[in-house]
């Protein structure tokens, strides 16, 4: 899904926080943010996912360039996973009951799943009890359970360990790649970032400061203020 954000304004608390120039994410991209805390990142996804309205400009959405957001098309996943009070199976599920799936279809699609994402043995496990990881990975295997055309994350491996980041990096390549899912994906992790999205783009302080190849911009970038944020520096 292509998205356009078209001169976009976000003014909260007296004061604005984001201000963005009209450019766009191009269909089957997979497009990393990248900035210090409070640069806007998570501001703009919460805007283009419909949780959020900008003060000013508009987001276009697919190729006939919609205003509305085509809400069965789009999913969210966040940093600190938010599930239903029940199994991983009925957590990955509920998004094929309300779109009304039939019963077939769901088992087939949680099954398929389960079994990418490691989780075949806990389907039957109250989410609760489940580890950081494995609530993260029942997270992400429910928002890709109706098979999205939009994919929102924010920072969803900052908090778990090594070897589900893997996992969790080896399915959104997958479904990038061979289902052509859009991915916008915000991370603090520049090596990450270099690793999954072919373009990036750095914020600060609510402001596109660079965008370009993730390859380029992570290791040489042109504008000094994202030379800083890759070197490490801390920006106030």
């Amino acid at each position: 899904m292509k998205i356009q954000i078209q001169q976009l304004k976000k003014d909260a608390g007296g004061r604005r926080i984001l201000e963005l120039p009209s450019f766009s994410i191009e269909d089957g991209a997979f497009y990393g943010i990248v900035g210090s805390n409070g640069a806007g990142k998570t501001t703009l996804l919460n805007i283009i996912g419909g949780l959020d309205q900008a003060t000013e400009g508009r987001i276009l959405y697919g190729e006939n360039a919609v205003e509305e957001l085509p809400r069965k098309e789009v999913t969210m996943v966040f940093q600190q996973p938010y599930l239903l009070r029940t199994t991983t199976e009925k957590n990955i599920a509920y998004p094929l009951k309300i779109r009304g799936f039939a019963e077939k279809e769901i088992k087939k699609r949680v099954k398929e799943l389960a079994e990418e994402l490691g989780l075949s043995s806990l389907l039957h496990q109250k989410a609760w009890t489940l580890s950081a990881g494995e609530m993260q990975k029942t997270a992400l295997a429910r928002a890709l359970s109706f098979h999205p055309r939009l994919l929102l994350l924010d920072e969803p491996t900052a908090n778990i360990d090594p070897a589900t980041t893997a996992e969790i990096e080896r399915i959104l390549r997958k479904i990038n790649k061979e289902e052509g899912v859009t991915i916008l994906f915000i991370t603090h992790n520049l090596a990450q970032a270099r690793r999954l999205c072919g373009k990036c783009a750095f914020f600060h302080k609510g402001k596109l400061v660079e965008e370009g190849e993730s390859a380029a911009l992570l290791t040489v970038p042109s504008m000094e203020l994202t030379q800083r944020f890759v070197a490490g520096e801390l920006l106030i």
